[in-house]
């Protein structure tokens, strides 16, 4: 097949961002004329790979998003690909890779938190509104042919939200790369990554990874972390944020125990020197890091917004919170899932799960998807 993939960006920053890259890569190697359409090139594509740039109004984000949404379309429609798979905000596609969830209901979920200026930015912003326009125009009759949703808590959004019919949502997992997340990497890397951070060898170490902080829960995390009961337990964050600086003000004033690390791209060495991985988001479509996190032979702490809570099983289901705003669970739920007489168990447990889910299983049944719709023949009103 020639197949389009369509996304505001190429980089490798954020999950999004990875997913399309890698089945760029996937696509190609099963044999298939691969075209990227991007309005951004921040990387190389890989090798083999066809690449088109969409033109963007360079006026800040709100007219990028817009421009992109509008513009994509048009350009690929000359290139008469049989298949136009979108990864982000686009008007028209033959399928829709849904990965974050609504933004309608993260709206929703995180104002609850917020103080009164925020909420009211949150309406009048003329980027959230944007969002929301094309959200509206992405899921009406006509603007795809199947959406292909990361979870069932994505599925029930969209479904719920826009009344798309179920029977147009089908629900394909994330993968996760088990050899480079692997539990080796414990003996190679843990002392290397504690000394590099100034965290004492036998301190617990609880990592949170992402961008975004506000919506994948960093906030009720510190709170926990003002608690007497994880004293001596470390907090290492990793990832980027604009309000960082915010973060790492707040996290001081509870004084030891909290570390920023930026961006980093030997992630799977963090994996390695961590016991736990704590994603308390408000709302998270998938969260690849929570299989990297069982592939490397970690318990995980995520909310139910995760939706890559709805794979855990057995005891690793303990470690799913009601509420990400509820710092005394996480608390608990911490101290539970370090415990030094259950935690090699649901190590192993994690592990076994983490291999599940690999590129492979995921990629195949992804091609799946893609020759049905295909055979629907393309789009006629891509133009």
């Amino acid at each position: 097949m020639k197949i389009a993939l369509a996304h505001k960006r190429l980089a490798l920053k954020g999950g999004t961002e990875k997913d399309l890259y890698r089945t760029a890569e996937a696509l190609r190697d099963l044999g298939h004329e691969v075209h990227l359409f991007c309005g951004e090139f921040g990387i190389a594509p890989p090798e083999g790979i066809q690449t088109h740039r969409v033109p963007s109004l360079a006026l800040g984000r709100t007219a990028r998003l817009l421009s992109f949404a509008f513009y994509g379309p048009k350009v690929i429609f000359p290139w008469k690909c049989d298949l136009v798979m979108s990864f982000g905000r686009m008007v028209q596609q033959d399928i829709l890779r849904c990965g974050g969830g609504s933004h309608k209901v993260f709206l929703q979920k995180i104002a609850p938190g917020e103080g009164a200026l925020r909420r009211l930015w949150y309406q009048v912003s003329p980027y959230h509104r944007s969002v929301l326009a094309l959200e509206r125009l992405q899921y009406r009759p006509g603007g795809y042919k199947k959406i292909l949703a990361v979870s069932q808590e994505v599925k029930r959004e969209i479904t719920a939200t826009y009344e798309v019919p179920a029977e147009k949502v089908a629900v394909i997992y994330n993968g996760v790369d088990d050899e480079r997340f692997h539990p080796r990497n414990r003996d190679r890397v843990r002392e290397k990554i504690k000394k590099q951070w100034g965290i004492p060898l036998d301190a617990r170490l609880v990592l949170f990874v992402g961008r975004g902080f506000q919506r994948k829960g960093l906030s009720p995390l510190l709170r926990a972390w003002g608690s007497q009961r994880l004293k001596g337990i470390y907090l290492l964050a990793v990832g980027e944020d604009t309000q960082q600086k915010r973060y790492a003000w707040a996290a001081r004033q509870l004084g030891a125990g909290v570390v920023f690390t930026g961006i980093r791209d030997n992630i799977e060495d963090y994996y390695g020197a961590a016991d736990l991985l704590a994603l308390p988001a408000f709302q998270e479509g998938f969260g690849n890091v929570v299989l990297e996190a069982l592939a490397s032979g970690l318990p995980v702490l995520v909310s139910r917004a995760v939706g890559a809570a709805e794979v855990l099983t057995g005891e690793l289901e303990r470690g799913i919170l009601s509420s990400p705003n509820d710092s005394t669970d996480i608390e608990s739920k911490i101290l539970e899932l370090l415990d030094h007489g259950r935690w090699r168990s649901i190590s192993q447990e994690a592990r076994k799960l983490g291999e599940k889910y690999s590129w492979k299983n995921h990629f195949r049944e992804l091609e799946r998807h893609l020759q049905e719709v295909a055979e629907q023949g393309r789009s006629g009103n891509l133009s």
